[in-house]
């Protein structure tokens, strides 16, 4: 049935903004299609979780990595009383938690939000595998996507690696993870969630017999811009950067001044220019909030170049995804960093993502058929 549909141009949707390559052959791909949504749908969700954890100082509450046996939680009171003495040992108990009183009870809570991201990352790296392997021994993989899969499973592989590398940042060395394993740690994850949606949709074009979208030089930057943003907000979120405009509703000292500056004047260059700029509370919130609009100018103009050439939904979720996490962003600050505001941002921040890459696909079908 899905050969005769694609047979006729004219009953494909959208084919006279993106006709349809002669060379390429229609294949069933439903079945992968579906598969890869729930993994990208998993990814969203463990970056929430991520959010919360970060925003509720959970993440060394475990103080080891053990990839079997640390799928369940402690179950008996000399579990958690180990897992608590474990903790106590690290800087962040030591220095913050240890001298504000902290009980069992409340370790039990950070240690909860830890754990469910463990058990997400965990559950995803199966997800991913399970029907990977299945699919390939089905014969179900068209030709050239098997390397494909293969390094999205990789990169799972080695997003696992760098949570941990992360987390160790926290355990020997700080009362906090390193910004900048922070920002590897988010970065891996996008990636991840970016190259599953790219391939989701060149399957979708193979089911059409139309040929795999390339990159083109606006789909690039776009993605480019967008990527150096997500990157400075997990700077923002790993400095505890949130919070040095001020706060107070709908108060000019924190949005759009900073403190009642345009540009901050707690700026310490003595670290150097390359520390200052990536490591600097005050300077890197100034670049993540002025920043984010050089991305909207270019995500309207991609836009409205989506909405000429006939893909009219890729616009509109562009659109909308950007307004809402501009809106989200100032919301956030004017609140003084509200845990859950500042999840929705993020959780905004992987929608607009996903919608970028939607765009920049779309773009590079239309290129591939003119």
């Amino acid at each position: 049935m899905m050969a005769s549909r694609t047979a006729s141009p004219a009953s494909a949707p959208h084919a006279s903004a993106t006709p349809r390559a002669p060379a390429t052959q229609a294949v069933p791909t439903q079945g992968l299609v579906r598969w890869l949504a729930v993994v990208a749908a998993m990814i969203v969700a463990i970056v929430v979780v991520g959010g919360i954890t970060r925003l509720t100082e959970s993440g060394v509450s475990i103080t080891e990595w053990n990839v079997v046996s640390g799928a369940l939680p402690p179950l008996t009171q000399a579990q958690w009383q180990a897992e608590f003495a474990a903790y106590r040992q690290t800087p962040q108990y030591i220095l913050v938690n240890g001298p504000a009183g902290m009980t069992l009870a409340t370790y039990k809570f950070i240690f909860f939000w830890e754990w469910v991201h463990r058990l997400l990352a965990r559950t995803i790296g199966l997800a991913f595998a399970a029907p990977l392997a299945w699919f390939w021994l089905r014969g179900k993989i068209p030709a050239g996507y098997a390397p494909r899969l293969l390094a999205l499973l990789a990169l799972g592989a080695l997003q696992g690696a760098v949570g941990w590398w992360m987390v160790k940042s926290g355990i020997v060395h700080d009362v906090k993870v390193s910004h900048y394993r922070l920002a590897t740690h988010l970065g891996v994850a996008l990636f991840t969630l970016a190259g599953i949606v790219w391939t989701m949709l060149d399957l979708r074009a193979l089911a059409r017999g139309e040929a795999r979208a390339r990159l083109t030089g606006l789909g690039t930057l776009a993605l480019g811009m967008l990527a150096l943003q997500l990157v400075y907000g997990a700077f923002l979120a790993g400095l505890r950067a949130g919070v040095v405009a001020g706060a107070g509703w709908f108060s000019w000292d924190a949005w759009p001044l900073m403190q009642g500056s345009f540009f901050p004047a707690g700026v310490e260059w003595a670290r150097g220019a390359w520390a200052t700029l990536t490591g600097d509370p005050y300077l890197v919130h100034f670049f993540h909030r002025w920043w984010a609009w050089a991305v909207v100018a270019v995500l309207v103009v991609m836009a409205r170049r989506l909405r000429r050439a006939g893909q009219r939904r890729a616009s509109i979720a562009i659109h909308s995804a950007f307004g809402t996490q501009v809106l989200l962003g100032v919301a956030t600050v004017y609140s003084g960093v509200s845990l859950w505001l500042a999840v929705l941002h993020q959780l905004c921040g992987a929608i607009l993502l996903i919608c970028t890459v939607w765009g920049a696909h779309a773009l590079g079908r239309v290129k591939n058929a003119a």
